[in-house]
C-alpha cells in the first residue's frame, strides 16, 4: 500500500516531520510518500493562504507520477479535501476530520489545541461542515505560529500543554486533538503532562486511510464528489507575475 501525505505549506522541514510521524503510524507494508507543494505560503495561518494551499495540494497530487492507494491532506482546517475527492478515485483523508472522528471513540468530548487565534474560526468551521462539532468542547490557540513549532520544541510543548490542561479543567474536554500538522510527533509529551488521550491528526489519518484501502472503500461519486465536468480552464496554469 502506498499513501501520499501532502503538506499544505512549502516548508520542507515540516514535510519531513509530518512524514516521520506518518511512517511511524503506518502498518508494515505501507509506504508513506511525503510531498511538498511547489508553490504556496511557507505556513498556512489564514483564509488566503488556505485557499492557495488547496490549489497547491491538488496540483501536487495530480503531478505525482506513479500509483498510490490513498491521499492524506496534512493541514488542519485547510480547504481542498473536497476538490481532491472529486479528482481522485482513491480515499482522501483530511487530518482535521481524522483527528476529531478518532477522538470521539475515546471520550464524550474533545478539544483542539492549535496555533494562532486567527486559525480558530477556520477550524471551527471545518468541524461544523464535517458534522463533527457537536462534541467539540473548544478550539484553543496556543499563541504559536506554525514555524515557531520547529524553533523551540520545549516552548511549543509548554504552550500546547497549558491550553490542553485548561481545556480539560474548564471546558470539560476528555480528549485533546493537536490542531496543526506541524505538531506531528508531540502527542506523547502532551499525554505525559495532561493525563488524557491526545490524538495526532497525521497518525490518525494514516490509520483511517489504511482501513479504507483494506476495506476496498473510496469516495462516493454519485453526486457531491462526482468527477469535474470537462470544460475549458482559462489561463491555467497562471503565468508568473
Amino acid at each position: 500500500m502506498r499513501i501520499l501525505v501532502v503538506n499544505v505549506n512549502t516548508t520542507q522541514s515540516l514535510t519531513d516531520a509530518i512524514g516521520r510521524t506518518a511512517a511511524a503510524a503506518a502498518s508494515p507494508g505501507t509506504e508513506i510518500v511525503p510531498l511538498t507543494p511547489a508553490f504556496g505560503a511557507e505556513s498556512v495561518e489564514g483564509n488566503y493562504e488556505s485557499y492557495l494551499a488547496a490549489i497547491a495540494v491538488m496540483e501536487t497530487v495530480l503531478a505525482y507520477e506513479g500509483p498510490y492507494d490513498a491521499v492524506i491532506q496534512a493541514g488542519y482546517g485547510e480547504h481542498g479535501r473536497e476538490g481532491l475527492q472529486e479528482l481522485l478515485d482513491v480515499p482522501v483523508v483530511d487530518i482535521t476530520e481524522a483527528a476529531a472522528s478518532t477522538a470521539q471513540f475515546l471520550g464524550r468530548s474533545y478539544s483542539v489545541v492549535t496555533t494562532l487565534d486567527r486559525t480558530v474560526p477556520l477550524i471551527e468551521e471545518r468541524l461544523h461542515a464535517a458534522g463533527l462539532s457537536a462534541r467539540c468542547a473548544s478550539v484553543r490557540a496556543s499563541g504559536l505560529a506554525v514555524l515557531d513549532l520547529e524553533e523551540d520544541e520545549k516552548a511549543a510543548v509548554d504552550a500546547i500543554v497549558e491550553q490542553a490542561a485548561y481545556a480539560v479543567a474548564h471546558d470539560r474536554a476528555e480528549v485533546i486533538c493537536l490542531g496543526c500538522g506541524g505538531m506531528a510527533g508531540l502527542a506523547e509529551r502532551v499525554v505525559e503532562r495532561t493525563g488524557v488521550p491526545v490524538v495526532d491528526g497525521v497518525a490518525a489519518a494514516v490509520t483511517v486511510a489504511e482501513s479504507l484501502v483494506r476495506l476496498g472503500l473510496s469516495t462516493s461519486k454519485v453526486r457531491t464528489y462526482a468527477r469535474p465536468r470537462p470544460k475549458l480552464i482559462a489561463n491555467w496554469p497562471p503565468k508568473a507575475c
